[in-house]
């Protein structure tokens, strides 16, 4: 019986071509994109589970407000590791973190330099936490030496064969000396250390053993025993406060006390998150990689689903409207013996074999659309094809896919009557019009949303990329790695600044866009132990020309001038910084503040000027106070460009460099490169946005094509009557595409609040942002309705031109 279902089904399928590739491609276009979808998703949630044991593996977080700040860090202080040790007994192992940036890195008999963008020091019971092997080397002597360290496969293999790496001296930044102890593989671009490719003992690295509770910059794992939840430890991690760091702080507060500290609204708050939730739903202040936001996924799992759900629909509706040629076929099954039964399994065959049909043409989209889909989402995607759990789920979701989609037409149908079909009548409905419209409607509302949305992410972009900044960053490019210059740094400057190309140059390890951040605690010459009058900032380290170079505004004061002597105790503050001190611009210049808390003859530093606040990191965060200062030492050198050719403005500061440091590599890039980098998951995501809206608009507008093409050969015979009676070809397409965009335009209603309320919560994650303009809904419904329009008048304008005499002929 299966045999002679099969059989029918295809024949069936083969004598309405039309109908069968309009079916079939819907269907695979959808299936394509959902695949696609499916495989982006699995590889997000994935981060991090390649480690053994990974579900007990933890951070520790620290959420801090204090001094006017509050942030949440991925760091904790250095001592927090021992006291983990010692005082839990239900965590088997702690590691550290303490990540450096690039590293410059070389054999001890070599001049040439190879730059390693991600280097870390870490514990030596880093191999054990994460299940680490080594290629070559001892994991169990590994990095418990000062001056030691282990490099990946692809770093060891600049320089020499991994099996000659263990033993050898490198040197990085062209003046510390290690020994290679051991090589490791390269960790996966799932894994929070892609991209680190050194790892250095971090028992050489002297602040790591020093006891200081105020300073937050490791990175803290633990590993709890199997029979322990993390929510055993939280609260014995919130008393870490009064047990641990108010006494570390008192060192340098004495007059500190946890009482006052919580009086004064201030807050600190250990607590842990999960290895393997960090990648979606962690997004703090020293996190060890680039992470993604849950939300992302959330809003691509919706579209992977309406996709599908669009595919389903657009076969339902077909189906359903193609069953007014079907009627008569049901007539005559029913009277020789065809029960409701029969008729159903054979309706679900045909679409059971419409959808491996279309699943198979999926594959083949999806394969040539990989790499393009890899590219936009930066991403080194494969379809599993030797995995048969891919297959089992891949065939359970068509099937699944195809009794959905192929359940309303198979019942419908089934319930025609036979007297009524075979006498020419409609069968009890035939065609369901209700519930096709109803369809309609829906395909076209996930269209409009859908268009609502890209619209919105991309004027958000727009409106990001356009903000007044507080700062210049246009024809500003960074040269990073100055301080391999030595003392030769500030001829290397000078040298640049003479080309005739260049406006400006600064010399700074602290920038707008991405760079280092440093936080310190200040206090007013008028209060020593107070913590209600402490003021957190970042302090930045700068040159004379920084400001001018970096195109900041000035609101009140002065900038670092050479003329005075003492700026080498200024400082000048920005616009937040001065409301944290509650005074304005004005009050705060000559205003002297400390870094020394615990010092007999602190150094004071005077605020000479004020800045007017600019961003230092994503508009979707609130501006942080900051401090300038003058300091020597920069780790690299902005130059700003006038407008022209920059290719050969880059090459002549290079000659510069390559006369100034011979065989240092020359590493620089573009702060608005820098700037945009800060909001590539967005860019991504408005791009994802594109292609799935423009998917989900083909498939809606082959369904309306199909419904249109069936709708005029449906009324072929009105449509004669109606030129024989004088109406024109206009007037005929008027009349055919009138109800589908009465369709629309009840979709538009539909999406229209719904796009509204999900974009606006998509717009809270960012501090500055648009109010969503009204022209986007009225440019959402426009391209709905001309689309929709070009869809169905094609056929409408085909059917108003047959001769009447053929179309009076039909019936």
């Amino acid at each position: 019986m299966f045999r002679n279902y099969i059989k029918i089904a295809w024949r069936s399928l083969k004598k309405q071509p039309f109908f069968t590739f309009l079916n079939t491609f819907g269907l695979a276009v959808g299936m394509a994109g959902g695949l696609l979808i499916s495989l982006y998703i699995y590889d997000e949630l994935s981060y991090d589970k390649m480690f053994p044991d990974a579900e007990r593996i933890h951070r520790v977080n620290n959420n801090i407000k204090f001094g006017g700040d509050e942030r949440e860090f991925a760091v904790t202080p250095a001592p927090m590791a021992e006291v983990l040790k010692s005082d839990f007994s239900e965590i088997e192992l702690v590691t550290r973190f303490r990540t450096r940036g690039s590293a410059l890195v070389r054999k001890a008999d070599d001049l040439a330099n190879v730059k390693e963008e991600h280097t870390t020091y870490v514990d030596p019971s880093f191999f054990e936490m994460f299940g680490v092997s080594l290629l070559a080397g001892d994991a169990t002597t590994a990095l418990k030496d000062p001056n030691t360290l282990v490099l990946t496969r692809t770093a060891a293999e600049k320089h020499f064969p991994i099996d000659n790496a263990v033993g050898q001296n490198m040197v990085l930044n062209n003046e510390e000396n290690f020994t290679i102890v051991g090589v490791i593989e390269d960790f996966p671009q799932n894994s929070f250390l892609r991209g680190y490719t050194v790892f250095e003992a971090m028992a050489g690295y002297e602040d790591a053993v020093v006891g200081n509770w105020g300073s937050n910059n490791y990175q803290t794992f633990i590993k709890l025993l199997p029979t322990v939840n993390a929510d055993q430890i939280q609260e014995q991690l919130r008393g870490l406060l009064g047990k641990y760091v108010i006494p570390g702080v008192q060192q340098f507060m004495p007059g500190i006390t946890e009482a006052q500290f919580k009086a004064s609204g201030n807050h600190l708050i250990f607590s842990t998150i999960p290895l393997t939730d960090i990648h979606l739903n962690s997004h703090k202040v020293g996190e060890m990689s680039a992470n993604n936001d849950i939300q992302s996924i959330y809003i691509l799992t919706f579209i992977a689903i309406f996709l599908l759900i669009l595919a389903s629909v657009n076969f339902m509706n077909l189906s359903t409207a193609h069953s007014l040629k079907r009627a008569k076929e049901v007539g005559v099954r029913k009277t020789l013996g065809s029960n409701k039964r029969n008729l159903v399994r054979q309706f679900l065959v045909e679409s059971g074999l419409v959808a491996l049909l279309a699943m198979v043409l999926a594959m083949v989209l999806a394969v040539v659309a990989l790499p393009f889909f890899n590219d936009l989402a930066d991403k080194d995607i494969e379809i599993p094809f030797g995995s048969p759990v891919f297959w089992l789920i891949l065939f359970a979701s068509v099937m699944v896919l195809g009794l959905f989609s192929g359940s309303y037409p198979a019942f419908f149908m089934s319930r025609f009557k036979p007297a009524a079909v075979l006498k020419g009548g409609n069968g009890g409905s035939v065609g369901g019009g209700k519930i096709r419209n109803s369809l309609v409607v829906f395909q076209f509302a996930i269209s409009v949303f859908l268009i609502i949305s890209t619209l919105v992410v991309y004027q958000q972009l727009k409106y990001i990329q356009g903000k007044d900044l507080g700062f210049s960053k246009d024809q500003v490019l960074i040269v990073n790695d100055v301080f391999t210059a030595g003392d030769k740094a500030s001829s290397f400057k000078e040298q640049v600044e003479q080309l005739g190309f260049v406006e400006s140059a600064t010399m700074s390890s602290y920038f707008p866009t991405p760079s280092s951040r440093s936080d310190t605690t200040f206090r007013p010459d008028t209060d020593k132990n107070s913590a209600e009058s402490a003021v957190n900032m970042q302090t930045w380290g700068v040159d004379y020309d920084y400001i001018s170079t970096m195109d900041f505004e000035l609101v009140a004061g002065r900038g670092f001038d050479r003329s005075y002597g003492n700026d080498s105790t200024a400082i000048i503050l920005n616009e937040t910084a001065t409301r944290i001190m509650n005074l304005s611009p004005q009050e705060a210049l000559g205003k002297r503040y400390t870094p020394d808390f615990d010092s007999e003859n602190p150094t004071y530093y005077t605020v000479i000027g004020v800045l007017k606040d600019f961003h230092i990191a994503s508009l979707k965060e609130d501006i942080d106070a900051v401090s300038l200062h003058l300091e020597d030492g920069a780790y690299a050198m902005a130059v700003r460009i006038k407008a022209g050719d920059f290719a050969n403005a880059i090459a002549q500061i290079e000659a510069v460099w390559n006369t100034i440091v011979p065989g240092e590599p020359f590493d620089y890039y573009f702060m608005e490169d820098a700037f945009n980098d800060i909001y590539v998951s967005e860019q991504r995501l408005g791009n994802i946005f594109i292609i799935f809206t423009l998917l989900s608009l083909l498939i809606a507008c082959l369904g309306l094509f199909g419904l249109a093409a069936f709708n005029a050969q449906k009324r072929t015979k009105e449509i004669g009557v109606r030129k024989v009676l004088g109406a024109s070809v206009g007037q005929v397409a008027y009349a055919l595409t009138v109800d589908f965009l009465k369709l629309v335009v009840l979709a538009i209603l539909v999406a229209l609040p719904i796009g509204w309320y999900a974009m606006n919560r998509w717009l809270e994650d960012f501090s500055y942002r648009i109010d969503i303009p009204w022209w986007v809904f009225g440019l959402a419904s426009f391209i709905a309705v001309l689309i929709s329009v070009i869809t169905v008048s094609y056929q409408s304008i085909k059917a108003a031109l047959v001769n009447p005499v053929k179309s009076l002929r039909t019936e």
